[in-house]
C-alpha cells in the first residue's frame, strides 16, 4: 500500500510538503544504493531495480542511459495483479463517472424545455455540445499525457478537479446560452479518460493481457450512457431537471476524492524520468539521462505542438486504416446516440412508461455488454494468446476477428428493435433486442481499439484521441435529427434505415483483416515488422 500511495497525487504532495520525510523513495531510504552511479555507469542498482548503460547523444557526448531493470517492482507492468486490478477498477470508475454525464442530461429535457422555453431540438444541444467536448478534449489531453514531464495523473486529476465544480454552471444557468456553454466546457475537461484510459491499461499489462483490462474498461464506457437515463429519470421526475446534474456532480466528486488518494501514476516514462532526476541530483552525475528525457530533449517546441495538436488529426486524414476504422466506430457511436433518442418515443408513447421507468429500458444494453464478456474472454485466452510470439507481439490483423462477428449484431438489433416496437408486442421483446447492439459494439470496440494500438504502438494515445475525435463528432451530430427522423419515418423504418447503413459498413473489418498488412507496409506511422 505504501508503494501505491507514494505514486498518488496525495502521496506526492505529502512527500513534497514534508521535505521527503514521508512516502520516501527506495533511493532516499538507502542513498548508498545509487552512489555507484557517480563512479561506474555500467553497474546496476539492485535495490532500486534500475540500471545505467553507456550511450551517446547525437552531439557525440557520452551519456549514461538510465533504464528499467527486468524485474523492477516500480515498473507498472511488474506490479502485483491485485494492484493492477485495483488501478484498472479506478480507471473504470472515472470513465463511468464522466461518460454518464452525456445521457444523464437527457432525463431532464422536458424540464429544460419548460424553463428556458426552447424546442426539443434546441434542448438536445446540451447533449450535442457535451459530446463535442468529448471529441475535442482528447486532442489536447491525450498527447499531453504522453509527455514524460507530465504523465497521466496530472491530466486525469487536473481536468476532473475542474469538471466537478463546473457542473454548478449548468445547474444554476441563468439562461440557455449559459447552460450550453458550460455543457461544452464540462465535456471538454472531462474527456481525457475517454481516449487515454486505453493507454493507461496498456501501461499496466503486457500486450497479451491488455485485452482483458480494455474489455472491462469498455464495459464501463457502456455503463455510463446506459445508466444515465435510469439514474437521472427518477431524479428528474421527482425533483426537476437539475437533479440529474447534481447526481453527476456527486458521483464525479466522489471519484475525484478517491483518485487523489488511491490512483498511482502509471506512465513508466514519467516514473523513470522523475527517478532519473532524483538520482542525478543525489549523485551530481549530470551525464545520467533516461530515454524519454533524451527523446523530449531532441524535440523542438514546434514538434511538441505538432504532436499535441496535429498528430491525432493527421492520423485520421492520412492513415487509411485509421480513417476506415474511425469512420466505422463513429457510425456505431452516432447510431447509439441517435437511437437512444427513440427510446422515449417507443417506451413513452407506445408502451406508456413513466419518465423514470423509461430509464429501465436501457438495462438491456448493459446486460448485453456483460453477457458477451465471458465468451470474449474465453476466445481471447483460448485462441488469441497462443498466437503471440516470443517477444509478446501479435500480428495486428488478428485483433479484427471479433469485429467480423460483431458487425452483424448491430444491424440485427436495429431491425429487431424497429419491427417489434409496437403495442401488439410485449415491451420486453424490443428490450431484449437492444442487447444485440451492445454485443456488436463491444466486439467492434475491442477489435478496433486493440488493432489500432497494435498497429500504431508508438502513437497509442494520439491514435485513440483521433478515434475519439471522429466518433464523438458523429455522436454529437446524430441526435439532433433523431426526433424528426423517427417522427416522419416511424420507428420501424427509421431503425431500418440505420440498420441498412450499418450493413454497408460490414465489409471494413473483413477488408482490413485480409489486406491490412499490405496497407501498413505503405504507411509511415504504422508498424511494419509483423
Amino acid at each position: 500500500m505504501k508503494d501505491l500511495f507514494r505514486e498518488t497525487v496525495f502521496g506526492r504532495l505529502v512527500h513534497f510538503a514534508s521535505g521527503g520525510s514521508f512516502f520516501s523513495r527506495d533511493e532516499e531510504l538507502d542513498p548508498s544504493s545509487i552512489l555507484r552511479y557517480s563512479f561506474d555507469n555500467s553497474e546496476s542498482s539492485s535495490r532500486s531495480g534500475i540500471k545505467a548503460t553507456q550511450t551517446e547523444t547525437e552531439k557525440g557526448k557520452d551519456k549514461s542511459l538510465v533504464e528499467w531493470a527486468e524485474n523492477d517492482p516500480h515498473n507498472p507492468r511488474n506490479w502485483s495483479t491485485p494492484k493492477k486490478v485495483f488501478v484498472t477498477w479506478q480507471i473504470c470508475l472515472l470513465t463511468t463517472s464522466v461518460y454518464i454525464g452525456s445521457a444523464i442530461y437527457t432525463a431532464g429535457l422536458p424540464g429544460i424545455q419548460e424553463q428556458f422555453h426552447v424546442s426539443e431540438v434546441k434542448a438536445l444541444l446540451g447533449l450535442t455540445l457535451f459530446v463535442l467536448g468529448y471529441a475535442l478534449g482528447p486532442m489536447v489531453w491525450a498527447p499531453m499525457s504522453e509527455i514524460p514531464y507530465i504523465g497521466r495523473n496530472p491530466v486525469y486529476i487536473g481536468t476532473l478537479f475542474a469538471f466537478v465544480p463546473l457542473q454548478l454552471g449548468v445547474i444554476y444557468a441563468k439562461n440557455f446560452s449559459m447552460l450550453l456553454a458550460f455543457r461544452f466546457i464540462t465535456g471538454f475537461v472531462g474527456s481525457p479518460v475517454l481516449a487515454t484510459g486505453g493507454a493507461t491499461i496498456a501501461d499496466l499489462y503486457k500486450p497479451s493481457k491488455q485485452v482483458y483490462g480494455i474489455a472491462i474498461w469498455g464495459i464501463s464506457a457502456v455503463l455510463g450512457p446506459a445508466m444515465g437515463p435510469l439514474v437521472g429519470g427518477f431524479a428528474a421526475e421527482s425533483k426537476g431537471w437539475q437533479w440529474p446534474l447534481w447526481e453527476l456532480m456527486w458521483l464525479s466528486g466522489f471519484c475525484l476524492v478517491f483518485l487523489v488518494f488511491f490512483l498511482p501514476e502509471t506512465s513508466s516514462s514519467n516514473i523513470i524520468y522523475r527517478r532519473t532526476v532524483h538520482i542525478r541530483k543525489a549523485t551530481g552525475n549530470t551525464n545520467l539521462k533516461c530515454e524519454p528525457e533524451l527523446e523530449a530533449e531532441g524535440m523542438s517546441t514546434q514538434e511538441i505542438l505538432l504532436m499535441v495538436f496535429v498528430r491525432p488529426l493527421t492520423l485520421t486524414l492520412k492513415e487509411p486504416i485509421c480513417f476506415a476504422l474511425n469512420l466505422y466506430i463513429a457510425l456505431a457511436y452516432g447510431i447509439l446516440y441517435l437511437w437512444f433518442e427513440s427510446f422515449p418515443i417507443v417506451f413513452g408513447n407506445i408502451y406508456h412508461f413513466s419518465q423514470g421507468l423509461e430509464g429501465l429500458a436501457f438495462l438491456g444494453i448493459l446486460i448485453g455488454a456483460i453477457v458477451v464478456l465471458v465468451p470474449f474472454y474465453y476466445y481471447s485466452y483460448r485462441f488469441v494468446e497462443p498466437q503471440f510470439n516470443a517477444n509478446g507481439e501479435l500480428r495486428p490483423e488478428i485483433r479484427l476477428q471479433p469485429a467480423m462477428v460483431g458487425a452483424f449484431f448491430i444491424p440485427a438489433c436495429l431491425f429487431w428493435f424497429g419491427w417489434t416496437s409496437r403495442a401488439s408486442i410485449h415491451w420486453i421483446v424490443p428490450i431484449i433486442g437492444t442487447s444485440l447492439f451492445s454485443i456488436g459494439t463491444f466486439l467492434l470496440f475491442m477489435a478496433v481499439l486493440g488493432y489500432l494500438g497494435d498497429a500504431y504502438p508508438k502513437h497509442v494515445a494520439s491514435v485513440y484521441a483521433s478515434n475519439d475525435l471522429v466518433r464523438s463528432g458523429f455522436g454529437a451530430a446524430f441526435p439532433l435529427f433523431a426526433n424528426a427522423m423517427y417522427s416522419k419515418l416511424g420507428v420501424a423504418w427509421a431503425s431500418s434505415l440505420l440498420g441498412f447503413l450499418a450493413i454497408a459498413f460490414i465489409p471494413i473489418p473483413f477488408v482490413l483483416y485480409f489486406y491490412g498488412r499490405r496497407i501498413r507496409l505503405s504507411s509511415k506511422m504504422a508498424r511494419h515488422d509483423l
